[in-house]
């Protein structure tokens, strides 16, 4: 229900099951023949626990769904329960380092608990916010920016592959 809150803040609201499942035959009927994955996400475990939550999920694959998604399990022993409970399942979860629910385990050993798809939706922007707080920090000062904690242009545009872009840019230019 809304506002839409992450699965790991505190104070969720979730909608019916009824209604979710109704949601999702929907989806299973405008996907058709497609071949769209309809993964079923339930944030049901903070507001309602663990055995709701995994209760959800199996009315979720009933209704169509194509794998399930428990967000925010706050330990191992229900990371593992999901996982024996949903055994077969396309099994999706998130780890939010240093500041969500579920602890840091290591993707072998989620994998050995039948977890395929694992989120970490925060790994790369908690980096990346350090990395530009200390750039605008040393703007700031006046400073120029440390060579040994950046590309130079080369490696830029490297990364980038700027001569791919460049070619797309001239093909639909019409310089080609």
């Amino acid at each position: 229900q809304p506002p839409k809150k992450c699965g790991h803040m505190d104070s969720k609201k979730v909608v019916e099951t009824a209604v979710m499942v109704q949601k999702i035959r929907a989806a299973v009927a405008a996907r058709g023949r497609g071949n769209l994955f309809i993964l079923a996400r339930t944030d049901a475990i903070d507001p309602e626990g663990i055995d709701n939550a995994i209760d959800r999920a199996k009315a979720y694959l009933d209704a169509g769904a194509d794998g399930a998604y428990l967000e925010g399990p706050t330990n191992i022993a229900d990371l593992e329960k999901i996982g024996k409970a949903l055994k077969g399942v396309p099994l999706a979860t998130s780890i939010l380092e240093d500041g969500g629910k579920t602890p840091w385990v290591d993707p072998k050993d989620l994998s050995a608990m039948g977890y395929n798809m694992i989120l970490y939706p925060t790994t790369v922007i908690f980096q990346v916010t350090r990395t530009i707080g200390k750039a605008l920090h040393h703007l700031k000062e006046g400073k120029p920016m440390p060579t040994s904690q950046a590309v130079n242009m080369d490696q830029f545009m490297e990364i980038v592959d700027l001569p791919y872009w460049r070619a797309i840019e001239e093909q639909f230019e019409g310089k080609k």
